[in-house]
């Protein structure tokens, strides 16, 4: 085994052990993906980063396209027609970013991302800082009409 692979199963590692505490945070919430689905997707997005970066650099955007498929199947409309999952496949989305960051040899941006996701993931229950959260607020000010000009003028 050369050092060279062995950079590149740290990468990857680096990438799974990211993704993993990202689901982790989402099963927690009660998501319909959780850690090993995040896992799984951030370990293969890294994998495919590591070794066509230099060769075949447009494999990456088939990893960003396969997981818009991933990402539309965690979309559901519930009741009411209200939409359910799009948190999750965000976090999915990001979770690829995190992958492909990493296995492209870039471990501090990889780890930055991930802190700004799971914060991101977790404002709404952190104390003061939920306050932050829009939802807070929502009710407090009226939703866009779904037609028709905006009040006072038009499009």
């Amino acid at each position: 085994m050369s050092h060279e692979d062995l950079v590149l199963f740290g990468r990857v590692g680096l990438a799974f052990a990211l993704c993993f505490v990202v689901g982790f945070e989402r099963a927690l919430r009660g998501a319909p993906a959780g850690d090993r689905t995040f896992a799984l997707v951030g370990t293969a997005a890294a994998a495919v980063s590591a070794v066509t970066v230099g060769p075949a650099p447009q494999a990456i955007g088939g990893v960003v396209t396969g997981i818009g498929f991933i990402g539309a199947g965690l979309v559901l409309r519930g009741d009411r027609g209200m939409i359910k999952g799009i948190t999750s496949a965000a976090a999915m989305f990001a979770a690829t970013a995190i992958g492909i960051v990493a296995g492209t040899g870039h471990p501090w941006l990889a780890l930055f991302v991930a802190l700004l996701t799971i914060f991101d993931l977790e404002l709404r229950y952190i104390p003061v800082l939920n306050r932050l959260d829009a939802h807070r607020y929502a009710d407090r000010l009226a939703d866009d009409p779904d037609d028709g000009p905006p009040p006072g003028g038009t499009r």
